[in-house]
């Protein structure tokens, strides 16, 4: 099967408009529609990551204001994980009863509130309660990104995922490159250099309120434009073996891809790295994300099988973890570098998703399934993590569990990455 694309992003408008004849294509959303879709889907994937990129480099400095524990900490970097598996499972209701769009732009709105509240209402309860109140507009819109382009660009999912992957790899390494250099420019306190990045989520608000009303080609359901209203069956996506594989792979890279973000600074920082060095290794790692995370969706959906890019990322990160272990100050940059290849099976998993699917209500039910099963998968990690770097005093336990769950990963990523589909299999 080739998923061939088109090269432009916004098809010509149909000339004429009312009612198509029948046996004809009703007319495609209008080119100034699909802008500003596309202008959101960019300003919202900016914003999909800061809440917790923001964090890992002033973690010290938070454990310190709250007073925490290695441990408590964490939990702390297990919360994201938790709130999107929670409120991923809400996304498809959401989006059925009020529409994609609303729903994400709701989730904008509830990501620049959380921000702003939670370095400010004191205590490590109210900052967990304010971290969830953004994670859970996090949550719903990570889950509605592939259903949203599936509608909108059906035949460009490559281009389109490349795009926003693109930009949500920026605003990750945005947030860990500039939190420190903000916290010291307003005045050096965490507070401040953490509520920030509350200013970007509001204005990602704005391109979704005129898309409120909008359902997407086809209305709510995503039936292409002209066919009758005929509701299809319901795929029972638990018995589809694809369904589990990508559920699978997603939670792995999702545990790979949190630990990473929530920790890697702090294990450069106890290698001897100052803190904004840190936050810059980290900012590396994500950066990496910009230009790959745009190619890599791109070059999945014109191969059969993305096995083999399954097994390239893996291999990086084996690389990456083991030069942490022999040498984190002496290698910073490479071992940077190479995790930040490996972190690139994030957009490798929503091109699968997108592509593991033949209708938008199909990547509706997947989407949800794969990452709010894989977003609960990749609880335990970061707080195993933790764990294991309080008791043991060092690092070596930690990056012998997170080389580890690359083996499992490769081979559910080898699973997901076959010619099949979900409709074939329920």
């Amino acid at each position: 099967m080739r998923h061939d694309e088109t090269p432009t992003l916004s098809p010509p408008a149909a000339p004429g408009a009312g009612v198509p004849a029948p046996g004809t294509s009703a007319p495609g959303p209008s080119p100034w529609v699909l802008r500003i879709v596309i202008v959101g889907l960019v300003l919202a994937a900016l914003n999909l990551r800061p809440a917790i990129t923001s964090l890992g480099p002033l973690l010290e400095e938070v454990r310190d204001g709250l007073h925490m524990s290695g441990s408590v900490a964490g939990v702390l970097t297990s919360v994201p994980p938790l709130c999107f598996a929670l409120f991923g499972f809400m996304a498809p209701r959401l989006a059925r009863r009020f529409g994609p769009s609303a729903v994400v732009c709701a989730g904008m709105a509830a990501i620049a509130a959380g921000l702003l509240l939670r370095p400010f209402v004191g205590g490590t309860a109210g900052f967990l309660a304010a971290s969830a109140l953004a994670l859970m507009g996090i949550a719903v819109s990570n889950v509605l990104m592939p259903v949203i382009v599936k509608r909108w660009f059906p035949d460009r999912v490559g281009t389109v995922t490349g795009l926003y992957s693109m930009a949500l790899a920026l605003g990750t390494a945005l947030a860990a490159a500039l939190t420190v250099p903000l916290t010291d420019a307003l005045g050096g306190s965490w507070k401040s250099g953490l509520a920030v990045w509350a200013g970007l989520a509001a204005v990602a608000v704005l391109p979704w309120i005129p898309l409120v009303r909008e359902r997407g080609p086809g209305g709510a359901q995503g039936k292409p434009a002209g066919q009758t209203s005929t509701r299809a069956p319901a795929l029972r996506i638990t018995r589809s073996r694809t369904s589990w594989a990508l559920a699978c792979f997603f939670g792995l890279q999702a545990t790979a891809a949190y630990i990473t973000m929530g920790w890697m600074p702090q294990i450069f920082r106890d290698a001897g790295l100052p803190a904004g060095t840190a936050g810059v290794l980290l900012a590396v790692t994500m950066a990496m994300g910009v230009p790959l995370a745009f190619v890599i969706p791109r070059v999945a959906s014109r191969l059969r099988t993305q096995g083999p890019i399954v097994l390239v990322l893996s291999g990086c990160g084996l690389l990456g973890y083991a030069g942490l272990y022999l040498a984190p100050a002496g290698g910073a940059w490479l071992w940077a570098l190479l995790l930040g290849v490996a972190n690139c099976a994030f957009p490798l998993a929503l091109t699968m998703i997108g592509m593991r699917s033949r209708s938008g209500a199909g990547v509706v039910r997947l989407s949800a399934f794969a990452q709010s099963t894989g977003y609960l998968l990749s609880i335990p990690g970061p707080l195993l993590v933790g764990v294991l770097y309080q008791h043991s005093g060092g690092w070596g336990l930690p990056l012998a569990l997170m080389a580890a769950l690359l083996v499992p990963q490769t081979v559910a990523g080898m699973l997901a990455g076959r010619d099949r589909t979900i409709e074939d299999e329920c």
